[in-house]
């Protein structure tokens, strides 16, 4: 692909910029930014990546090979009626907006080539964890295409376009939850009287060490925690207390309700244009 649009510049729009460009997916001329009036974020995506902004003309969308839908929502069908009269026919569309469906983009832009991903902001850093849905326009090309540029920025599993609202429910929106997890542990630790660096050097070393002992072990999570585990131990104790408050119960909640708002969203934009 040699010319990339993106149609949104908020946070998500800047992490995946930023892991293009590191891991050199596209040269960043061929990168191009806009939004529905934020010049001053604009100018500063320009000048911290070397990509390019898309003015008045829209002769960027003319020639985009992909347009990357990274808007908010709510402003998703303001955002297709300013560009569906820019694009060309064999312009591919990658929405990485949460709650809303392929259907609902191929009205808003017509029939084309249209695949919808839920990345995380890890993809800053090149770590996203990614899921990814095709429409039945994406041919094997593309396809390729599309998962090689997400690969970029991290890991990428294709599902089916209705277990998107699962994906942005565990990774999705998952950094925000270890992110809370760590200020749990930190405000533990520092009440215990650790200092705060200390802690926090600490928690973060234990969930990398955790993390790589699941991918390089390819044990069971199950069986990595009896491992830890000693009869009566330290251990035991805390797991215990987790298991006293419902730590199970309380995840399982936290993805049934970011998924059932996945859900209201995608029925929202739905009904937006009926």
């Amino acid at each position: 692909m040699k010319t990339i649009v993106f149609v949104g510049a908020g946070s998500m729009a800047e992490a995946i910029i930023a892991g293009m460009v590191k891991k050199e997916v596209i040269h960043p001329e061929g990168l191009f930014v806009m939004n529905k009036g934020d010049d001053k974020r604009l100018y500063s995506l320009q000048q911290k990546y070397g990509i390019s902004i898309v003015c008045e003309q829209r002769d960027a969308l003319k020639k985009a090979d992909l347009v990357v839908l990274a808007t908010k929502p709510q402003d998703i069908h303001q955002a297709m009626m300013d560009i569906s009269p820019f694009l060309n026919q064999t312009s591919a569309v990658l929405s990485v907006i949460a709650g809303v469906s392929i259907d609902t983009i191929e009205k808003g832009l017509g029939a084309r080539p249209i695949a919808r991903a839920m990345p995380n902001t890890s993809a800053t850093i090149g770590r996203s964890a990614t899921g990814i849905a095709l429409n039945h326009a994406v041919d094997a090309s593309l396809e390729t295409q599309l998962l090689t540029l997400l690969n970029a920025i991290g890991l990428v599993q294709q599902v089916d376009e209705q277990d998107l609202h699962t994906v942005t429910a565990l990774s999705g929106s998952g950094p925000a939850y270890v992110y809370y997890l760590v200020e749990a542990f930190e405000e533990a630790a520092i009440q215990k009287g650790l200092s705060p660096d200390i802690a926090r050097s600490l928690i973060i070393q234990t969930l990398e060490g955790a993390t790589a002992m699941l991918k390089e072990t390819k044990e069971e999570p199950a069986t990595l925690r009896e491992n830890v585990t000693s009869p009566n131990g330290t251990t035991a104790a805390g797991l215990q207390a987790l298991a006293d408050g419902n730590f199970k119960t309380l995840l399982a909640k936290c993805i049934d309700e970011a998924t059932e708002r996945s859900k209201e969203l995608s029925l929202a934009a739905c009904k937006m244009k009926q």
